[in-house]
């Protein structure tokens, strides 16, 4: 079976093809161009598939809130403007007739996890990924758990300071707004008055003021996932996000949880994810394998 695997992110579109062993070749990207709207973006992944041959399967990984069932973006934020009600799985094959799947990005890559990466073996867990904002996924019991509008999963909105800071969803003291990687920069560029992005800031941990930054930030993370633990009492959490490779994170996050928690919900470990930017691929093209 060949597998044609996109991402679709706010940024940049990423394809390549998979084999029926999930082996990834010939990866490519595209800019996204989110300000020509969705309409656009799918015309261009359609343009992009014409140009491979004898393909079997489409895998889209894409922003927004997907409703999988009919492949189509029940909600997406002013980043990919339009992108809110686009029927991408409809689109796609009216036009190829190729069998398509369409999953959440972050969904996409908790099954990219869960068949080839960090949670391999795990049956449930949970996943987060830190970014410009927090996504998450549940997987329960081998499958994802999507909720009653294909919409669980939005950790990075739970939140966490009552009446804290503005959040991009319209509400206020959310996760994400104090515990995602762009919160971290915005931080450390506010407080010091510099203009720094997350790999230049872990350059300089030595600096005092930068290292009390990134520890408060980190109790941020933890605070978040503490409620996370007492709701689902997860044996693992898969945390993704390029920031993540910093092994003091995860090793920090793993000691103050464990403090934080009652005993019998210690049995609970964060690794980062290992698949990295292949994650979503990974999933779309096992979704897309499936049909």
């Amino acid at each position: 079976m060949k597998i044609l695997a996109f991402d679709i992110g706010g940024t940049e579109i990423k394809f390549c093809l998979c084999d029926e062993s999930f082996n990834l070749t010939e990866k490519k990207s595209i800019p996204t161009n989110a300000h020509e709207g969705g309409k656009r973006i799918i015309e261009r992944v359609i343009e992009i598939i014409k140009t491979f041959d004898s393909i079997d399967r489409i895998g889209i990984s894409t922003a927004g809130q997907v409703d999988s069932s009919k492949g189509e973006i029940i909600y997406a934020t002013d980043s990919i403007p339009g992108y809110t009600g686009t029927k991408i799985k409809e689109a796609i094959e009216a036009e190829t007739g190729i069998p398509t799947a369409v999953e959440n990005d972050v969904n996409s890559a908790a099954i990219g996890e869960a068949i080839f990466g960090a949670a391999k073996g795990f049956s449930s867990f949970i996943c987060l990924t830190y970014g410009t904002g927090i996504g998450g996924a549940i997987y329960l019991d081998g499958e994802l758990f999507t909720g009653n509008s294909f919409s669980s999963g939005e950790f990075g909105h739970m939140v966490t300071h009552a009446g804290g800071k503005s959040c991009t969803c319209g509400g206020n003291g959310c996760y994400e707004a104090y515990a995602s990687a762009s919160a971290l920069v915005s931080t450390v560029n506010e407080t010091l008055g510099v203009s720094m992005n997350g790999r230049e800031i872990f350059d300089n941990f030595k600096n005092p003021e930068i290292r009390r930054i990134i520890d408060e930030w980190i109790d941020e993370i933890v605070i978040g996932l503490k409620s996370l633990v007492y709701i689902f009492n997860p044996s693992l959490i898969v945390a993704g996000g390029g920031i993540m490779n910093e092994i003091y994170i995860t090793n920090e996050i793993n000691a103050r949880l464990q403090k934080e928690l009652m005993a019998s919900f210690r049995k609970v470990k964060v690794v980062k994810a290992l698949m990295g930017n292949d994650a979503n691929k990974l999933g779309a093209a096992y979704l897309a394998s499936k049909l």
